[in-house]
């Protein structure tokens, strides 16, 4: 507590030092630590825990008041997991995009704990590992049905599979989780438009298509719907700007989406994940290099003789290694995901990532560009 305290001051009396020096960026970031040097001396307070707050109402006295959480004042700064939903074994959950990755590991997870999965899957039809290996659970609470998320021909037969296999569809369908995403990378003038409308056409357009069909089951089953965006829908990045916007518009969709349906009991939630590349095989060193080719095909003459071959490998090198950093472990994700579907109280954004992704992220949305740039971009 002392070091704190004096390393706190010391900063202070830097960043004074460094407004008299017009050094405005320095000055910020200095500014940013002192700001975290401040969080972790109140670290005491986490042994103070916050359960449910009561204001009066006017009209029935006092009430308590819903979905208050602060996860400052919780040990080592985690938020507390609450308890579970009532009768779980009798929920239904959508999840899309359940041929690999999250959406495949989500699937099995949720059946675990006791849910009825519908798991959507783009290549059901063709037979492919992921749905065979979920039909061979041979579970009736293991359903998967084909659909993909930019056909509105597979959504209505989605639709109508799953009013006939509810129990009770006047009960609805208690969780959508829109987790159906592609990606690709590229700076802008490297990316041609039918890319651009290739990734929104499933990250974007499929979500809102997707949840648009279902949010009438969703409605009457008071139930959850969990957008699966990115770090990079908070923050954009060198050669993503085709994922990137895309990822920015499934946060808007969602903070709209959460605004129009508390009037109706439905939960509308986000998460985050940051770097999981090397668990959900979006990239392999094969896939980057075709992209890459495909992509150098494609280039106006112009902007091929600009830049030339070397930068275009240069980026590829940059990509293979964001590539090897990704964490392997899905768990993070799929924890939050699950809490989004079965706690009274969910979070409104969950962020599974590392410590360097979650702070690039703080910095990134709440200090000037100037600073963010200088530390990050350039």
């Amino acid at each position: 507590m002392q070091e704190c305290s004096a390393s706190l001051a010391l900063l202070v009396q830097e960043v004074e030092r460094d407004k008299t020096k017009g050094e405005e960026a320095c000055c910020w970031y200095r500014l940013w630590i002192a700001m975290m040097l401040a969080t972790r001396i109140s670290r005491p307070l986490s042994l103070f825990s916050v359960k449910t707050l009561n204001f009066r109402d006017a009209g029935n006295g006092l009430r308590p008041v819903q979905g208050f959480c602060f996860p400052l004042l919780t040990p080592s700064g985690r938020r507390p997991y609450a308890s579970e939903v009532d009768q779980i074994g009798s929920k239904a959950v959508l999840i899309t995009g359940c041929d690999s990755g999250f959406g495949f590991s989500l699937a099995k997870h949720l059946h675990s704990k006791g849910f009825i999965v519908f798991a959507g899957c783009l290549f059901k039809d063709k037979g492919e590992a992921g749905s065979q290996e979920l039909d061979n659970m041979k579970s009736e609470r293991m359903r998967t049905l084909q659909l993909n998320v930019c056909s509105s021909q597979e959504m209505e037969r989605a639709v109508e599979h799953l009013g006939a296999s509810l129990k009770d569809p006047q009960k609805g369908l208690w969780g959508l989780v829109n987790n159906a995403g592609i990606s690709t990378f590229g700076e802008v003038e490297f990316t041609s438009m039918e890319t651009y409308k290739e990734v929104a056409e499933v990250n974007l357009w499929g979500t809102i298509r997707t949840t648009k069909a279902f949010l009438p089951l969703i409605r009457r089953a008071k139930g959850r719907v969990v957008n699966i965006s990115s770090m990079m829908g908070r923050m954009g990045s060198p050669a993503r700007s085709s994922y990137c916007i895309t990822k920015f518009g499934v946060e808007a969709f969602s903070d709209c989406l959460r605004y129009e349906m508390r009037p109706q009991g439905v939960k509308v939630c986000l998460v985050e994940p940051g770097n999981f590349i090397g668990a959900t095989n979006l990239y392999t060193p094969e896939r980057i290099k075709a992209i890459a080719e495909k992509m150098w095909k494609e280039l106006p003459e112009t902007v091929r003789k600009d830049y030339g071959r070397q930068y275009l490998d240069e980026q590829i090198t940059k990509m293979e290694s964001y590539c090897n950093s990704g964490s392997p472990d899905t768990s993070p994700v799929i924890n939050s995901i699950t809490h989004a579907l079965t706690s009274p109280s969910p979070y409104t954004r969950y962020h599974p990532m590392d410590y360097y992704w979650w702070l690039r992220v703080q910095i990134m949305t709440h200090l000037p560009a100037a600073v963010s740039d200088r530390i990050y971009i350039y």
